[in-house]
């Protein structure tokens, strides 16, 4: 199974408001050459927490076959979700129990995360992280775009 480390960052102006995620896949093949993909879309109304699960799910659904992912986040909304197994719990309830926000992400996560050996790593935010500071500025610039996405999904009286 081959070995791929993403990153990304979401990011909202105003919450809600505009927002971009940023997304870096590196993969090193057999013969050591390391291969980079940087994606981001940024959108005209959404939330933080938004952007920082389409950042995930858009480096998970880039992959073409199962792979280990090591999945490194600035947010502990992403990443506590499956380290604290928040997730199993609205799982069991389909996601009846308690307030939970951004339902359609986290299924789409949930499914983009499925044919994949995914662990979920934290790093601290804004602290000097090359990739995460990378991610960062990529959805940064993608919520600044002259062109932005609607997030079909994102329901102001839920923000």
């Amino acid at each position: 199974m081959k070995q791929v480390i993403i990153f990304s960052d979401g990011s909202s102006l105003g919450n809600p408001g505009p927002g971009g995620y940023g997304t870096i896949l590196r993969y090193q093949d057999p013969s050591g050459q390391v291969h980079e993909m940087e994606l981001s879309a940024g959108y005209r109304m959404t939330t933080n927490n938004r952007m920082e699960l389409l950042g995930a799910i858009s480096g998970l659904e880039a992959l073409n076959y199962p792979c280990k992912v090591d999945l490194y986040s600035d947010s502990q909304y992403v990443i506590k979700a499956f380290t604290e197994h928040w997730v199993d719990g609205w799982l069991k309830s389909d996601f009846k129990h308690g307030t939970v926000k951004n339902i359609d992400l986290w299924k789409r996560l949930l499914e983009a995360k499925k044919p994949h050996q995914v662990t979920f790593h934290w790093v601290k935010g804004h602290a000097g992280h090359a990739e995460n500071e990378r991610c960062d500025a990529l959805a940064k610039k993608a919520a600044t775009a002259l062109i932005l996405l609607d997030d079909t999904g994102f329901d102001p009286s839920n923000a």
